[in-house]
Formats: C-alpha cells, sequence, structure tokens
C-alpha cells in the first residue's frame, strides 16, 4: 500500500465555513472572511503515532501529515526542532517552579521562527507553479524568504519598511533578493504588497499563500508538547504581531488531541505580548472586546510593530477563550527583557523577544501565572538582529595594555 502524502480537503472560510479547491486565494469571495486549510483528521489518526514521529529526522517535517503541502517537502528539511530550555535560573530569577524557553532564535536558515512559516510556504509555492516569491516584512519574515528562495533557486522581491534595523536589511541582502524599502510602516508596506501580489501574480507568502504559510506555525506548539514528554504546559507567553502565531499554537494543541495523540484536550492558557505603542491585540484583551483598533506602531520592537494586524481578532479571542490574557512591554522594559534573558540563560534575543521575557515577567507578578505551574515563553528571533537596541545600555570593554600589570591595575583594581 502507498503511504498517503496529502491529508488536506481543501481551504475552509474561518468565518463563514465555505469551502473551497486548494488554491493561491487566501480571502472568502462570499463574506471576505479569512480562509484556513482543512484536514481529514480522521485519516491523520489511522496514520500517525508518537513513535512514527520520534522517529523521523528533527525538522518541522516529522509532522508531516499536518502540514499543507501535496507531494514530499522541497524546502525547510533542517527548520524546526528548536530547543526547549529548562530555565532554571531565569526561573530563579522569577520566582518560578518550572519554567521553559522555547528557542527559536537558533532556527535554521536565518535565526527566527519565520524559517519554519515560509519552509512550507515556499514548498507550496513551488507545488503552484511559482517562479518568483516575495513579502511584506518587518525583518524576520524577509531574511527567511530571501535565504529559503536562494536555496530554491527562486526569484524574491522582500518589501521593508525603510527604517528596519540594519542587521535585519544586511539578513536579507546576503541572499541578493530584491529588496524593496518602502517610505511607510509595516500597513503600507502590505498594502502595496497586495497590489503587485495581485498585478503580477507572483506568490507572496503571507498575501495570496497565506492560508498554506501560516499553518507553519503549528510545529512550534507540536514541538512544545512533543519536547515535554507529551504534554500540555500549563502557561505560554507568545509574542505577538498579526497574531497568527498564539492562534496556530493554539490550533497545533487541539489537533494533537484530535487525532489521539494526546489524551485530553488542551487546558494551556495563552497570553498575547506586544510592545507599548503598537498593542492593538493586547487592548483588545483587556477590554473584553471583538474590535481590534489599528494604531500607528511607536516601539522599538519593529518586529512586532503591526498597527492592524490581519489575525488580531483571532489572536485575541484565543487568548481570552483560554483563559489566559495580555499585556504590554514599555521601550525600557524590553530592553531589561532582553538583558534578563542573557544574564540568566544565556540566550541573546531580539526586541520582540525582550517584550516577551518582559511581559511574562509582568504576568508572574500580577499573578495571572501561578509561580509553580509549568509555563513556556516563546523566544522567536537572535539578538544579533536588532543589537542597536542594547548597545547603549549594556556597557563597553576595558581597554589595557598587553601586560600582566595593566591587566590587574584596570581589570582587578591592584594598585
Amino acid at each position: 500500500m502507498v503511504k498517503r502524502l496529502s491529508y488536506v480537503l481543501g481551504l475552509k472560510c474561518r468565518e463563514c465555513g465555505r469551502e473551497y479547491e486548494k488554491a493561491p486565494i487566501y480571502v472568502c469571495e462570499y463574506c471576505f472572511g479569512p480562509l484556513e486549510v482543512a484536514y481529514d483528521y480522521q485519516a491523520i489518526r489511522e496514520s500517525i503515532s508518537r513513535g512514527a514521529i520520534a522517529s523521523r529526522p528533527p525538522s518541522i517535517w516529522r509532522y508531516r501529515e499536518f502540514l499543507p503541502i501535496d507531494g514530499d517537502p522541497t524546502d525547510g528539511l533542517y527548520s524546526g526542532c528548536t530547543p526547549l530550555v529548562r530555565a532554571d535560573r531565569l526561573a530563579e530569577a522569577l520566582g518560578m517552579k518550572e519554567l521553559y524557553v522555547k528557542d527559536d532564535s537558533v532556527c535554521h536558515p536565518t535565526f527566527s521562527f519565520k524559517d519554519r512559516v515560509v519552509a512550507i510556504a515556499l514548498s507550496k509555492a513551488k507545488e503552484f507553479g511559482f517562479d518568483t516569491v516575495g513579502c511584506a516584512s518587518t525583518g524576520n519574515l524577509g531574511n527567511a524568504v530571501a535565504a529559503h528562495a536562494a536555496h530554491a533557486g527562486l526569484k524574491g522581491y522582500i518589501f521593508i519598511p525603510s527604517d528596519l534595523e540594519i542587521g535585519k536589511v544586511v539578513g536579507s541582502l546576503i541572499y541578493a533578493p530584491n529588496l524593496v524599502a518602502v517610505e511607510g510602516n509595516y500597513d503600507e508596506v502590505n498594502r502595496l504588497c497586495s497590489e503587485v501580489a495581485y498585478h503580477y501574480n507572483w506568490a507572496f507568502v503571507n498575501i495570496n499563500i497565506r492560508p498554506y504559510y501560516a499553518e507553519g506555525s503549528k510545529t512550534y506548539g507540536f514541538e512544545i508538547a512533543e519536547q515535554l514528554g507529551w504534554r500540555y504546559p500549563k502557561h505560554v507567553v507568545v509574542p505577538s504581531a498579526s497574531g497568527s502565531l498564539i492562534t496556530k499554537i493554539q490550533k497545533g494543541f487541539e489537533e494533537l488531541h484530535q487525532v489521539g495523540l494526546m489524551d485530553a484536550p488542551p487546558k494551556t492558557k495563552l497570553y498575547s505580548a506586544q510592545g507599548k505603542g503598537c498593542a492593538p491585540i493586547v487592548t483588545a484583551i483587556k477590554d473584553n472586546t471583538d474590535v481590534i483598533r489599528p494604531v500607528k506602531p511607536v516601539t522599538i520592537a519593529k518586529s512586532l510593530a503591526i498597527g492592524n494586524p490581519a489575525d488580531g481578532y483571532y489572536a485575541a479571542r484565543v487568548a481570552l477563550k483560554s483563559g489566559g490574557y495580555g499585556e504590554e512591554a514599555t521601550n525600557e522594559e524590553i530592553i531589561e527583557g532582553i538583558k534578563l534573558l542573557a544574564h540568566t540563560e544565556g540566550i541573546f534575543t531580539e526586541t520582540a523577544g525582550g517584550v516577551t521575557m518582559a511581559v511574562a515577567k509582568k504576568l508572574i507578578e500580577q499573578g495571572y501565572i501561578p509561580k509553580d505551574e509549568a509555563t513556556v515563553i516563546c523566544i522567536t528571533g537572535n539578538g544579533l538582529k536588532t543589537h542597536e537596541a542594547v548597545l547603549p545600555n549594556i556597557g563597553q570593554p576595558k581597554e589595557i595594555e598587553p601586560t600582566l600589570a595593566s591587566f590587574e591595575k584596570i581589570i582587578m583594581g591592584k594598585q
């Protein structure tokens, strides 16, 4: 018997439930709701087991049945399976009993969780026959699209806000894509990309390929459960930009139960973390409303600076429905969060991770996260991408002459 390669039934509107065939589309033509991938879960249940997953190579594709491609994977063969760090020193600093850091700052090849979603998107774009891929990006996504496109031999067009951090600009340019710096914020960049995608019929990973692309984020949740010995954590703190990641972690947890890999449905509480000055999802959570009010971003966490988040409504709903919450972090708190994680666990995260750290600290101090329950903090990008943010706050090296006397005088304080 030939093993089934695809368990995808098609696309389905998240609002009205109307079904569509697999195609590079992302909006329901009847109610304009977003489309997402629908699966044959009964067939997945009959074909998958914990043992089968454990026997596979350490990449996102070990969860192949839950991912939306029809043939064999062609991209991201080394992406995913990042460390779930038992953060004991950080836990001690925060007064926690069981604390973990899910560290995607080391994901292959561009050191952010975006390598997961882009691997799915480019594999699917090739199945659809596209030879050109693109994205609107606040940095990490652009890096991932540029790198994966180079590996896949596809032409790439990366659109970014013109004030992006230099580390992320270099992180795209090194792969020689067409990098386009737009005079405007991410929301303006994204609107332009929607026009370009329609006019040129290119595969924009977070526009017309978005339903497939977003599914890659589920692997973040799958790995957390597997790395915890097939159990759910009690709490997960998630950085939020578009809002997609928090919704897909929840979807991933639910799918594990749906196909029998987990005995009980998830009871994990999910928390949205955003920077003060761009917190439309957190505001909706605190106001207990379905209304996402767009804002003009003002925060050093540029990778989270999406003022009109595409999945904001769903992100807020997931947080509230799970019993979680949301909180925001000031620029100063973001920097302190970066330093705290570095000083305790030796992990250097970008500003988005500083947001997550600062928010986790607040939620623990405020009592939303009990100190005796298993908690995961999501770190999604590497600190070398945004070193400008911390450079004025970490001191300078001490210069000495090449002599022991100079070392003892200046470093050891001996006269």
